[in-house]
């Protein structure tokens, strides 16, 4: 039975688009770096408000990667 180590980070994405864009634009970007991306969590969400309305989804992802 073999058992996986993962090591957790912390990263944080952006977009004007879509929750979902923020999440997945934060996603493309660390696996450029970070390799064996397993999972993630929201962690944290929040928002940018100009003059009433929505400008940018922020979100804070915990991902998990495997060790080797």
């Amino acid at each position: 039975m073999t058992t996986d180590v993962f090591k957790i980070i912390e990263i944080a994405g952006q977009s004007e688009k879509s929750l979902d864009d923020a999440i997945r634009t934060a996603l493309t970007r660390a696996s450029k770096s970070v390799h064996g991306i397993k999972w993630f969590q929201v962690a944290e969400t929040r928002g940018h408000v100009e003059d009433g309305n929505v400008a940018q989804w922020q979100v804070v992802l915990k991902i998990g990667f495997g060790l080797d």
